[in-house]
């Protein structure tokens, strides 16, 4: 599994299971405050735990192999809620405008648009929920088995910008870390979650960084 690609959207992968540790240079103040219930926070664990999540997704956070256990909710909030789908929905729009201002009219086959498919096309969601949201050290066979249930979901903003993409008459390839064993099951997730007609699936052998 390729863990260090952040394309499209924030992945879940640079965000939950790249290895590395993150050191902040952040000074949290101390005192707790209360937010929604009766649950009580340190203070400064949300703006922590943002701004973390900033520095993986700019690469900037160092090596890590787990969330930090005091972001751990706060990457659940963001993954379950409103926030992740937002990112995603408003990279998708300006990706569509990108590709709507290509001359793609001609007809020569030549304009081509490359995904991601793990945290771009197909989310695994369900996997890290049943995993701790990233608060696990990731386990490649555990998500192999994942994998090999073909059952993760698309990305609703990405399938709407693949089907839109499409019509503007983009060939699709598909590049992944996944392994070249795990084909038939990524083909068969892919049109499970509503992707088709794809020109070419690009993915790598095991213990190798070749794609094939």
């Amino acid at each position: 599994m390729d863990c260090c690609k952040f394309l499209l959207v924030i992945s879940l992968h640079s965000f939950l299971i790249s290895h590395a540790f993150s050191q902040s240079v952040i000074q949290i103040f101390p005192g707790r405050i209360e937010f929604a219930g009766d649950r009580k926070i340190r203070a400064g664990d949300e703006l922590y735990c943002d701004s973390w999540r900033f520095s993986v997704e700019t690469n900037d956070a160092g090596e890590w192999d787990s969330v930090p256990s005091r972001c751990v909710e706060f990457v659940q909030k963001y993954m379950t809620g409103e926030h992740y789908l937002s990112d995603s929905e408003i990279v998708s729009g300006y990706s569509l405008k990108h590709a709507k201002s290509a001359n793609v009219s001609a007809g020569d086959g030549k304009d081509a648009w490359v995904f991601d498919i793990d945290e771009t096309l197909l989310s695994n969601l369900p996997y890290y929920a049943a995993h701790g949201f990233g608060s696990e050290i990731f386990n490649e066979d555990a998500f192999d088995e994942w994998v090999d249930l073909a059952k993760a979901p698309a990305l609703p903003a990405s399938l709407t910008f693949y089907k839109e993409l499409k019509q503007l008459g983009f060939k699709i390839f598909l590049l992944t870390g996944r392994n070249e064993f795990q084909r038939n099951t990524t083909e068969k997730n892919l049109l499970f979650a509503g992707y088709s007609d794809w020109k070419k699936l690009f993915l790598r052998y095991r213990n190798r960084y070749e794609i094939m």
